[in-house]
């Protein structure tokens, strides 16, 4: 047996789940999420807990069997908590402010970069530095934040750039004639 498939989901109260036909909808306190998934498999519901089911051993339905559990789990998650992924900005003058809903970065080209969020995610400003990226959708809100990264990526010389709360960028030495005359003779 798969290790994570068969691994039990919690349900927190208040969320309500349906499964059918290949498409898994779970509605909770911060929204509604359907999940598509192999009709071969099953998945039912033991009181408050979720348990997804193959029929046999073929490596097609083993493999299967863990994603579909792992996206079933992150939607109940997501419906019952939400995602938050933090970003952050380094560089001399980098800041980021909300117009409206969107997102407006001064990130060192000659003009703001704005970035309008999809439908199902928004963006928070805690401080001109700190971006958080959040929605129910762990996948939408994982593109969306590697989106925001992608505009300006952090630079491998100085650091400079849009990265991950936590993330380490490990930095190119730079020229060998800027280390104090070495090399002249």
């Amino acid at each position: 047996m798969s290790r994570i498939g068969r691994m039990p989901i919690a349900v927190p109260s208040g969320v309500t789940l349906s499964a059918q036909d290949g498409v898994f909808k779970v509605k909770g306190p911060k929204g509604e999420l359907t999940v598509p998934y192999n009709s071969e498999l099953t998945i039912k519901q033991d009181g408050d807990t979720l348990l997804v089911e193959r029929p046999s051993d073929q490596q097609r339905h083993r493999a299967l069997h863990g994603l579909t559990r792992t996206l079933v789990a992150n939607a109940v998650k997501g419906v019952s908590e939400g995602y938050t992924i933090n970003l952050e900005l380094k560089g001399v003058g980098f800041r980021a402010k909300m117009s409206g809903k969107a997102l407006e970065l001064a990130i060192g080209f000659s003009h703001p970069v704005i970035i309008e969020p999809p439908a199902g995610v928004s963006f928070a400003v805690p401080e001109p530095t700190k971006i958080d990226v959040i929605g129910i959708d762990k996948q939408l809100v994982g593109q969306v934040a590697a989106n925001v990264r992608k505009v300006r990526k952090p630079d491998a010389y100085h650091g400079k750039g849009v990265r991950f709360v936590g993330e380490k960028i490990s930095l190119k030495a730079g020229k060998a004639g800027a280390t104090g005359g070495k090399g002249k003779k």
